[in-house]
C-alpha cells in the first residue's frame, strides 16, 4: 500500500488548545494512537484501559480515552490510544471512517467520500 503521514489535531481537554502532528495512516490500526506525554499535556485523561493485538499477535493493553481530533479542518470526538512517549502517532481506521476519509495510497492523500443514508 505504501506507507505515508498526515497531520491531524489534538484539542486540549478544555477546547482551548490544539497540538498538530504528523501521523502515520495506518488502516489496520482500530484507533488512532498519539505518546502519552501529549495527550497528558493536553489534558487528556485516561478512561478506559482496552486490550489490542500487536503486529507480531502479541495482546497488549493500552490506556484510552475520547478526544477532540481535527483532520482537514474538521473536528470529530475519537478514542485514542495512549502510546509509548517515542511513538510514533498514528491515524487509525476508526479515525478514518468518523471522518468518511479514502486513503490514497498512490498519491499519498486521503479523500473526504460522501456519506450515505441508504
Amino acid at each position: 500500500m505504501g506507507e505515508f503521514s498526515w497531520p491531524i489535531g489534538v484539542w486540549s481537554a478544555d477546547r482551548q488548545r490544539m497540538e498538530t502532528v504528523e501521523a502515520l495512516v495506518d488502516t489496520g490500526a482500530t484507533y488512532s494512537l498519539f505518546p502519552d506525554a501529549l495527550l497528558r499535556r493536553l489534558g487528556i485523561t485516561p478512561t478506559d484501559r482496552e486490550q489490542f493485538e500487536q503486529a507480531d499477535g502479541r495482546i497488549v493493553a493500552w490506556d484510552t480515552a475520547d478526544a477532540l481530533v481535527s483532520v482537514n479542518g474538521r473536528r470529530r470526538i475519537r478514542t485514542v490510544i495512549f502510546g509509548a512517549d517515542e511513538a510514533e502517532a498514528l491515524i487509525g481506521a476508526d479515525t478514518l471512517q468518523g471522518f468518511r476519509l479514502l486513503v490514497d495510497s498512490h498519491d499519498h492523500r486521503l479523500i473526504e467520500r460522501v456519506g450515505r443514508l441508504k
